[in-house]
């Protein structure tokens, strides 16, 4: 009943920029955190950045500074601004949200992922 969708995902240069975004759509009543989790082959699915209802944001330490992320809570969406991107920065990039729907039950939702690719 819930479904996230990510967009924004390409290939740049080293030095370049992308903003993701990540709408989730379907029986919500209310969202806690939400955030991004990105993956390369053979690693773990590690967090990037999150950000609460209350607005406290949590990054990856090598992405701080670079990275900004934000929401637009009317429109259930979360962002994240990459800026000055490293070839260390490419992956695919995983939207994730904490929602409560209208069952009145907390749940974990996993967007499909969107690539991002870096170029040297």
């Amino acid at each position: 009943q819930v479904q996230l969708v990510e967009s924004g995902g390409g290939l740049v240069q080293t030095g370049g920029s992308l903003r993701l975004s990540c709408a989730a759509s379907g029986s919500i009543a209310s969202i806690n955190t939400m955030g991004w989790y990105r993956q390369t082959p053979g690693n773990q699915r590690e967090l990037v950045a999150t950000i609460t209802s209350e607005g406290s944001t949590t990054y990856k330490d090598s992405v701080k500074g670079r990275f900004t992320v934000s929401r637009d809570n009317a429109m259930n969406t979360v962002y994240l601004q990459m800026n000055s991107l490293k070839p260390e920065d490419a992956a695919d990039y995983y939207c994730y949200a904490r929602l409560m729907t209208w069952s009145l039950r907390w749940s974990d939702y996993w967007g499909q992922g969107t690539q991002v690719t870096v170029s040297s």
